[in-house]
């Protein structure tokens, strides 16, 4: 899988990710052009778990642009518009979300408007009341070196220690906070 952090403060949010992709054999990937972390339109979107549901997201959906009410509570543009968009798009290019599965399929950190949302592999939103967000197979080590102090690189680097599936370089974007 992968390791991604999410930490949303006051004027910005920040979004870093690892770089190294593992097949469900084991065979492990890394390559400059495949990024974890993405802009498209107005969203920064870090995907982990399968790829097809990563590549749609950042590659192939056109996400909707936020009005000025929307703007004013980025929570419900992301319930109401985003996601039935981003699941459309899914759908039309090859996704199956009626597949029966217990396990986690994919996971999304995305950001909007300097806001960072957790996004589901059903598509369901939440938001953390600390800002700190990670996703992947390396989320819990990197969740408690950051609990414990640690900045987003050291909390990287510590999960790199504990999961196979983690390895730098890492990648990184950062979002203003927009004024309403």
């Amino acid at each position: 899988m992968t390791t991604i952090i999410g930490l949303e403060y006051i004027d910005r949010c920040f979004i870093v990710a690892d770089s190294q992709t593992t097949d469900a054999d084991g065979k492990i990937y890394s390559h400059p052009e495949v990024k974890k972390v993405s802009e498209n339109g107005m969203f920064l979107i870090a995907g982990s778990g399968e790829t097809l549901p990563c590549d749609i997201a950042q590659h192939i959906w056109e996400p909707p642009t936020p009005t000025k009410q929307d703007k004013e509570n980025l929570y419900r543009f992301m319930i109401v518009k985003a996601m039935p968009s981003l699941r459309k798009c899914m759908t039309e290019n090859g996704y199956n979300f009626d597949e029966d599965t217990k396990e986690t399929r994919f996971q999304f950190i995305m950001a909007i408007g300097g806001e960072i949302f957790d996004v589901d592999q059903e598509l369901s939103i939440s938001k953390s009341v600390d800002g700190i967000y990670a996703a992947g197979s390396g989320a819990p080590y990197a969740l408690g070196a950051l609990y414990a102090g640690a900045d987003a690189y050291q909390a990287m680097e510590i999960a790199s220690k504990l999961t196979a599936f983690t390895a730098g370089p890492y990648i990184s974007k950062e979002q203003p906070k927009k004024i309403k």
